[in-house]
């Protein structure tokens, strides 16, 4: 019961942050699997499982909101499903002690790449308004779709930062259209590991409690996408998805560090991400105050 519990729990703040910062539901959850010894694809499939019922929750509470730009989910979540297909078959065929750190390397790739996307550079907005195109979705959507089945995550971590970063959709319909899409990716990759692994390892209990921790947090983080920082939330869950996995890997059987090694590779990363942390909150509101003083002189202009 205290499992089921903490899962639930895992499974509102995954969606909290996923739902407002348009990723890591997915990475987020399956670390947490992996980490209590889960076989790498049975842990992908629980995931995807509950990510059906929260993609579709999410979905509806981001367009409700008016964070749904449905061109963009046709143009990426349809190739993303082909991509999510293919991907839970190729982990499916992968034996435990293959997958397990292949899937830590690919969610600390991700993890890193979060960290620095979102400490480093934030949020650009050049180019707002201008169209998508498909030949850059789709090919987006086959690429992030496999990324996410074979980690476990991935859809959002590779999906939202490269829209965010051609600078055309603004912020909150980027997160709303990646979150209604991966709904297509979701039921795919579910429906490639059933074929694979059928329910083997499967624990729908699990399921069901990330499943109704996620749907609680659905349209919470549907509404906190106008108000949170995503730079400061996209350096705290790369962080945090640093961490767990630099652990996983060290004590695998590919690298088997020694406890001395571990402690200091676990101090230096959290300096660093106290530091990305401290970076990304200055630069938060080092750019807010810059708005309100821009709002506040273009108002006495007016007067």
């Amino acid at each position: 019961m205290r499992r089921l519990l903490l899962l639930a729990l895992v499974g509102l703040g995954a969606q909290l942050v996923d739902g407002s910062l348009g990723m890591a539901y997915g990475v987020t959850s399956t670390t947490l699997l992996l980490a209590v010894g889960t076989n790498p694809a049975a842990a992908s499939a629980t995931v995807h499982l509950a990510e059906i019922g929260t993609t579709l929750v999410s979905g509806a509470s981001h367009w409700r909101f008016g964070n749904v730009d449905w061109k963009v989910v046709a143009k990426i979540g349809i190739p993303g499903a082909v991509g999510a297909f293919a991907g839970a078959t190729f982990l499916s065929s992968l034996s435990t002690e293959t997958a397990a750190p292949l899937m830590s390397i690919i969610l600390l790739t991700l993890g890193l790449y979060i960290l620095v996307r979102f400490t480093a550079v934030g949020l650009p907005k050049e180019n707002l308004g201008k169209p998508l195109r498909k030949r850059f979705l789709a090919p987006l959507g086959v690429v992030a779709g496999f990324v996410d089945s074979t980690g476990g995550g991935g859809w959002g971590p590779v999906g939202t930062p490269a829209i965010l970063a051609s600078g055309r959709l603004e912020p909150r319909k980027t997160i709303g259209s990646i979150d209604t899409s991966e709904f297509l990716v979701a039921v795919a990759a579910s429906v490639g590991f059933i074929i694979g692994i059928g329910s083997e390892g499967v624990n729908y209990a699990w399921v069901a409690a990330l499943l109704i921790g996620g749907i609680i947090a659905a349209p919470i983080a549907a509404w906190l996408v106008r108000h949170i920082p995503p730079r400061v939330l996209g350096s705290a869950v790369g962080g945090v998805i640093i961490l767990t996995n630099t652990r996983t890997l060290l004590r695998s059987d590919w690298i088997g560090a020694s406890d001395n090694i571990r402690y200091t590779v676990y101090v230096v990363i959290y300096v660093a991400w106290a530091a990305a942390l401290a970076w990304s909150f200055q630069q938060y509101r080092k750019h807010r105050d810059e708005e309100r003083r821009i709002i506040a002189e273009a108002e006495a202009a007016a007067v």
